[in-house]
């Protein structure tokens, strides 16, 4: 439930209110009529191919019982009169507004996490480390941009007691916005990778883009980063606090005697004088990683590490990100939520742990990579090859350059309907099938023709 006032709401965008509501009731807050449920507060928003001004009646229709607009687009007498209605400016910045003012009144952890690949990952493990002690958010989906993220904190109330938020960007000065928003007391940065490389041209673009996460940070706040990825292992900073994470014995916190199993992660946990051995339910060093950063947060929180072992048997993994299928001829290794040149090659370093009669990958274009991109997508059909791929199917923009890496057993399709014709040919009893591509290209949908053979 919105913990706000009607008239809370009205200050914090800034608006006019055209109409009060008669019995005000907000329950939850969304900015597509398709979802408007009873008791919601609908946000117009404009886009390129749609403006949200014109489904207010729609949305009152619905159950609406307030509705921010920016443009005045409805029929006076097809509007209740026991509604609520509030016209500001600009809608998107109403929503950011209303979320920013919002995060400062609840009573609670917000904890920031960003990096190029494992931001759902990290969030999923941290969620759940934390769930022994506290009642914990996390971002649903990929809400983790200037319109996602105020929606997940408009879904907070004071029930909880840590809000874990994921921040995504395309460019230079979005994520210091979602940190504006969000005010985070924590932040974690999982790695600086290729992703977005398009328009940042370098990864110390990038990884400045990253660190705007700590905009707004004082003496008080603190950065976890992953102290095993080569931009991240050297920064500092005496304006708040940083702690570094890894596998290997060089870190505060880390991991060590790390064992890699099928579909699990065997390793001990250091950190003072406390060892405690581990067993993570996801494959990959990679995951390991991404689990010593949760810890150190969970650690900064005062659990211990019992504490922690107990919430991860709470662990809910956001689906296609590394889902082990198997049905009764092959293993799927379902990893088609999204893509970059790091995240599939930890994908392809856990099918190569995995026991089977061959190995396939499944390959689409990584976006976002501009320059990088022909010879990135060269560098995965080459990496697949030295890494026990035996044989690779492709499809989209670059194919040929993973063909060109891989050589000889790389089958190139014009498009994804015809390789998803040709599965039943090629797969057989016994294969492990890894299935990678960036979300955009709906690589599910191979998944489930898999599924069916």
């Amino acid at each position: 439930m919105l913990e706000l006032s009607f008239n809370e709401i009205a200050k914090a965008v800034d608006g006019e209110i055209l109409k009060e509501p008669i019995e005000y009731n907000v329950q939850s807050v969304s900015t597509d009529t398709r979802k408007i449920k009873e008791n919601t507060m609908f946000i117009a928003l404009k886009g390129c191919n749609f403006n949200g001004n014109d489904y207010v009646e729609e949305a009152f229709n619905k159950g609406a019982n307030v509705c921010i607009i920016d443009e005045i687009k409805y029929e006076e007498n097809n509007i209740p009169s026991n509604k609520g209605l509030i016209k500001v400016e600009n809608g998107r910045v109403a929503l950011m507004e209303l979320a920013k003012y919002y995060r400062k009144k609840l009573a609670l952890k917000v904890i920031g996490i960003t990096g190029s690949a494992g931001k759902t990952s990290t969030k999923d493990l941290l969620a759940a480390l934390l769930s022994d002690k506290f009642k914990v958010f996390k971002t649903k989906g990929n809400f983790n941009n200037d319109i996602g993220l105020p929606l997940m904190i408009l879904e907070l109330d004071s029930n909880y007691d840590i809000a874990v938020l994921e921040m995504g960007m395309n460019n230079l000065k979005e994520i210091e916005k979602l940190a504006e928003i969000s005010s985070p007391d924590m932040a974690i940065i999982t790695n600086i990778g290729l992703s977005h490389i398009e328009n940042l041209k370098t990864r110390d673009n990038i990884l400045k883009a990253k660190m705007e996460i700590t905009t707004y940070f004082g003496e008080n706040n603190i950065l976890v980063v992953n102290g095993n990825d080569d931009k991240l292992s050297d920064i500092d900073s005496k304006d708040y606090n940083i702690i570094k994470t890894g596998i290997g014995e060089d870190f505060n916190i880390g991991a060590k005697d790390f064992e890699s199993r099928e579909f699990s992660s065997k390793f001990k946990v250091f950190y003072n004088d406390l060892e405690e051995e581990f067993l993570l339910n996801m494959p990959g060093k990679h995951n390991v990683q991404n689990l010593m950063l949760g810890i150190a947060i969970s650690k900064e929180l005062g659990l211990t590490l019992k504490e922690m072992k107990n919430g991860l048997k709470n662990l809910k993994a956001t689906s296609m990100r590394l889902e082990l299928i198997k049905n009764n001829k092959f293993i799927i290794v379902n990893d088609c939520y999204n893509s970059s040149p790091s995240s599939v090659k930890s994908a392809i370093d856990v099918v190569k742990s995995i026991n089977g009669k061959r190995r396939i990958g499944i390959f689409g274009t990584m976006k976002e990579l501009g320059a990088e991109a022909r010879n990135a997508h060269n560098e995965i059909g080459k990496y697949a090859k030295e890494n026990k791929i035996d044989l690779v199917l492709c499809c989209g923009e670059f194919s040929e350059n993973i063909q060109n890496g891989f050589g000889l057993g790389c089958i190139v399709f014009n498009n994804k309907e015809e390789l998803i014709k040709n599965l039943k040919n090629v797969v057989k009893n016994d294969d492990i099938v890894l299935v990678k591509a960036s979300r955009s290209m709906k690589f599910e949908e191979i998944t489930n023709s898999l599924k069916e053979i």
